[in-house]
């Protein structure tokens, strides 16, 4: 029961955390489909039991509708989990929580590869639609 516990304050604790606004700007093609892929491969949080670091690469692949993500807010938005005690599955789906509600993409994933600590790796996929 502690474990469980200790794991819903920490949901409560994440879902509470502040991050940047995303900004967006038109998309010029908005009548076709194309795919947008990024790659952050120096994104960093915290584990939320140990407070050591996590280091991730966040891929995103996304068809724009008629906005674009602007890449110096993304920047900072991730930049921003640096601080923050966060679960990987956490991580994977509340980027895409965040970046589907900035920009409304016809259809978007992200994959989020954690680096091996303790000698396990994770890599969480989420996707718009599903």
């Amino acid at each position: 029961m502690k474990n469980t516990r200790s794991y819903q304050n920490a949901q409560t604790t994440m879902k509470g955390i502040k991050l940047p606004k995303i900004d967006t700007f038109p998309n010029l093609y908005a009548d076709r489909d194309y795919n947008i892929h990024i790659e952050n491969p120096e994104f960093t949080c915290l584990c939320p039991k140990t407070g050591l670091p996590d280091f991730a690469t966040v891929t995103i692949d996304y068809l724009p509708g008629e906005t674009i993500l602007e890449l110096k807010s993304l920047k900072y938005y991730f930049m921003a989990y640096r601080e923050q005690g966060v679960y990987h599955e956490f991580v994977a789906n509340k980027i895409l929580d965040d970046l589907f509600k900035a920009c409304q993409p016809k259809k978007i994933e992200i994959v989020v590869h954690f680096n091996t600590r303790g000698g396990i790796d994770t890599t969480v996929k989420a996707a718009y639609p599903q």
